[in-house]
């Protein structure tokens, strides 16, 4: 086998064999910001080549270098000092003094983020984000915990063997401009795992005031070893895809959606690494031949409160009942949007063109979108293939509208079309809720609104991140990872007889 050696440059025309049986090119631009100690990444499920700089392998590299070794230590810290982490935690973001100092930082944060056109909704560290973030340390400190924990026996004569759960190493996060979830990355301490995050641009700042203030001091105070969360601390995507790329992680978690999501999760899984995503979200709402029309309008108005991955995103509608329940659809549409001081924004299938108003294609309506408020026409056309597509609205409810044959047909189009991630039917008639459950590919499946879709709301238990079925079903564990699902699973024997043998 001829012995490798580091890539000092690359010269145009230069190829990268990807999936055994594809070529990419690498383009100009990388060739020309190439320098000897960076590292070029063929991502195989989307073509992309991206540049990994020197700095920010570095960077993302000692970071998971100190989480390694302070999970080399976390199996000598006991649960109740794991507990005190997140209490003192919480007592700090309780303390005045430090959250002004942390509020002071965001608002540098928020100010840079609106300079650069960048949507703050979640980025502001208000009274709400505070209390959000307290309320879930404080659910850490009595979370359940399968390490140590004896999952299974069997009984031999003379021998017993025990299966118990486990710390499973370290977990690197990326997520971008939400403060709130640096809490909730560090839920996986729970289990005796250590964590790296990588946090966006716009919440770094924000990130490093948090963990100089509270984190850190916490950590210190309840004796768990230092590392055991460690910061990126570059504001370069980059870092992020070296941090996925680094085969020491035992789990990748990406918080978001859209491409980088897609692409985070592509890198890790090329690099062995099990991951956790969805990359895409939005739900379906299917209304059966039978739904009651007041029980599918409050579906759809409660799926549509706030944009997140579990909003409502496509509404199907049978073309039997399309008369009656599309206009009832509009009706909740309207409600959302002013409930929100707001109109709506609807894309419509070609087949659902002609159940919609005419004058919702000409009417121009203002859309309040991340990079500010936009006059458009409040209904457009789309192809069926658009219905995979997430609508990422800011505060103007935004929703796709197709209708179908039935339900058996709305299934098809969520397995084909959708993300694989929520899907609701509304009927009244249990055996058609048995066929829409074994027919949609969903790991979420419900029969009222979306919204429901969340650890916190749903189990009342933290949560970590939840995964479509995107890329597959997951082995061995739920659509939404939490604290006690961040484990592995030792064999134990205890032997009575020693003259046991085979």
């Amino acid at each position: 086998m001829a012995a490798s050696s580091p890539l000092t440059e690359i010269r145009p025309g230069t190829t990268l064999l990807v999936g055994g049986d594809r070529v990419l090119e690498v383009p100009a631009d990388v060739i020309d910001r190439f320098r000897p100690g960076d590292a070029v990444l063929a991502v195989e499920d989307t073509g992309e080549v991206l540049l990994v700089p020197a700095a920010e392998r570095r960077v993302a590299g000692e970071a998971v270098e100190r989480a390694t070794a302070a999970f080399a230590r976390m199996g000598r810290i006991g649960d109740a000092q794991i507990s005190r982490f997140f209490d003192g935690f919480a007592t700090r973001l309780e303390d005045a003094a430090t959250w002004t100092e942390i509020e002071r930082v965001n608002a540098d944060d928020v100010a840079a983020a609106r300079a650069r056109g960048r949507s703050t909704t979640r980025l502001v560290a208000d009274e709400r984000l505070r209390r959000d973030m307290i309320a879930g340390l404080r659910g850490w400190i009595d979370a359940p915990t399968r390490r140590g924990t004896v999952i299974e026996t069997a009984e031999h004569e003379g021998w017993t063997v025990e299966l118990v759960g486990a710390e499973l190493g370290v977990v690197g996060f990326v997520f971008e401009g939400r403060p709130n979830v640096l809490a909730d990355a560090t839920g996986v301490l729970r289990g005796g795992n250590t964590v790296v995050f990588r946090i966006g641009r716009d919440a770094l700042g924000t990130a490093r005031a948090i963990m100089t203030a509270a984190l850190e001091p916490a950590l210190r105070d309840a004796g768990l070893p230092e590392g055991a969360v460690c910061l990126v601390d570059s504001a370069e995507h980059a870092a992020g895809w070296a941090l996925f790329s680094d085969r020491r992680l035992a789990l990748a978690v990406a918080r978001g959606s859209g491409a980088a999501v897609a692409a985070l999760g592509a890198l890790a899984r090329q690099a062995g690494i099990p991951a956790s995503l969805h990359g895409t979200g939005g739900a379906w709402i299917v209304a059966g031949r039978d739904a009651p029309a007041e029980t599918f309008a409050a579906a759809v108005l409660h799926s549509l409160d706030r944009k997140v991955c579990n909003t409502l995103n496509v509404c199907c509608i049978p073309r039997a009942q399309a008369a009656e329940l599309v206009p009832v659809f509009l009706r909740s549409m309207a409600d959302a949007g002013r409930r929100l001081g707001q109109s709506f924004k609807l894309h419509v299938a070609r087949a659902a063109v002609p159940h919609v108003p005419a004058e919702l294609f000409v009417r121009e309506v203002v859309v309040r979108r991340p990079e500010g408020d936009v006059r458009e026409v409040q209904a457009e056309v789309i192809d069926e293939a658009d219905l995979g597509r997430e609508w990422e609205w800011e505060e103007t409810p935004e929703v796709s509208l197709v209708v179908v044959d039935d339900t058996d047909h709305a299934a098809r189009l969520f397995n084909r079309h959708s993300p694989q991630f929520i899907a609701s039917l509304i009927s009244p008639d249990p055996a058609a809720h048995d066929r829409f459950y074994a027919a949609v590919n969903a790991p979420f499946v419900g029969n009222g609104f979306t919204r429901w879709v969340d650890g916190h709301y749903a189990l009342r238990r933290p949560e970590l991140g939840l995964s479509n079925w995107q890329n597959g079903r997951l082995f061995a564990r739920g659509g939404v990872l939490s604290g006690d699902g961040v484990f592995t699973i030792r064999g134990r024997v205890r032997q009575t007889d020693p003259n046991v043998g085979r």
